[in-house]
């Protein structure tokens, strides 16, 4: 409960930021600069030291990837028939096909499945998400923000993305212990994404500009929230036959919202920032209603 009055919380005082005009214009670049090369590298490298895979977990780790190969399959597809904008499809393809597997997905995990699904959902999040946001991610924002770019670009970007550099390490010191201060001062870094983050996309946060963005919206949010979790459940369920626990909180982790550190990385390159904020305040708060409902679904499998 805590999680979600954190997240409402942090979105109304960005938007109280902006009204107030305590900050200057460009202050929600400064958050997500920080964002990027501090916050987000430190809660990868938290998060990843000490994982365990094992044959079983394959479903849950997978299930980033294949939700974000349908989601930029989807969109491009829809970007071609509705002439969307370069920006406006990157933006989609980012945000309406990363769910908010880590903030938003763990608290529901817990209160739906139990704490036992926690580590599930910990490998979704950090094998899955984050690594895809942080290697094919980062090739569709750069792509799309800038048109033409050279494959020898797109690399340059993903090998210097702070995230990318920081689960690299944490991969790499998997066999080392580390000393309890050293974890203890990424867990304080790492607990300022969710906080900036959110006042970021509040901040941006514009309800006034609805009217240009209804369409690509509910494209969006109907593909995050409903067709994307139906396509891996089809694919899991009925194709690949698999059944129980970690099957059920694979799929349901991605009916989650959109993820925040993928908006983060659209707005900062430019991909249509008033539909991204608006995918991501109200997908998050549709989560909640519309999460019950795959619980429910999801408990014949």
């Amino acid at each position: 409960m805590s999680n979600v009055i954190l997240l409402f919380l942090c979105l109304l005082i960005g938007m109280a930021l902006r009204a107030t005009g305590r900050l200057p214009e460009n202050a929600h670049g400064v958050l997500n600069t920080f964002i990027i090369y501090v916050s987000l590298p430190a809660l990868i490298f938290t998060h990843v030291h000490g994982v365990a895979l094992g044959p079983g977990l394959l479903y849950a780790v997978a299930m980033p990837w294949l939700l974000f190969a349908a989601g930029a399959l989807f969109f491009w597809a829809i970007a071609k028939t509705m002439r969307l904008s370069p920006q406006t499809t990157g933006g989609l393809m980012l945000s309406g096909g990363l769910g908010n597997t880590s903030f938003v997905g763990l608290p529901m995990i817990e209160a739906f499945y139990g704490a036992g699904g926690i580590t599930v959902g910990i490998l979704i999040d950090q094998l899955g998400t984050y690594l895809v946001l942080s290697t094919v991610g980062i090739a569709v924002a750069a792509l799309y923000s800038s048109g033409n770019i050279s494959s020898r670009d797109i690399a340059r970007r993903i090998a210097t993305f702070p995230p990318f550099i920081a689960l690299l390490a944490a991969l790499l010191l998997l066999p080392l212990e580390h000393p309890a201060w050293l974890d203890q001062i990424f867990r304080r870094l790492a607990d300022t994404l969710v906080p900036l983050a959110l006042v970021s996309v509040g901040y941006q946060l514009r309800l006034d500009r609805l009217n240009g963005t209804k369409l690509p919206l509910a494209m969006g949010l109907a593909f995050k929230l409903l067709l994307g979790p139906l396509i891996l459940m089809l694919l899991y369920v009925k194709v690949m036959g698999a059944r129980g626990d970690v099957v059920q909180i694979t799929i349901f982790e991605s009916a989650m919202g959109p993820q925040i550190g993928a908006a983060i990385v659209a707005i900062q390159h430019g991909l249509n920032p008033p539909l991204i904020t608006l995918l991501v305040g109200v997908g998050i708060t549709l989560s909640f209603l519309t999460l019950p409902m795959w619980w429910y679904v999801l408990q014949g499998v």
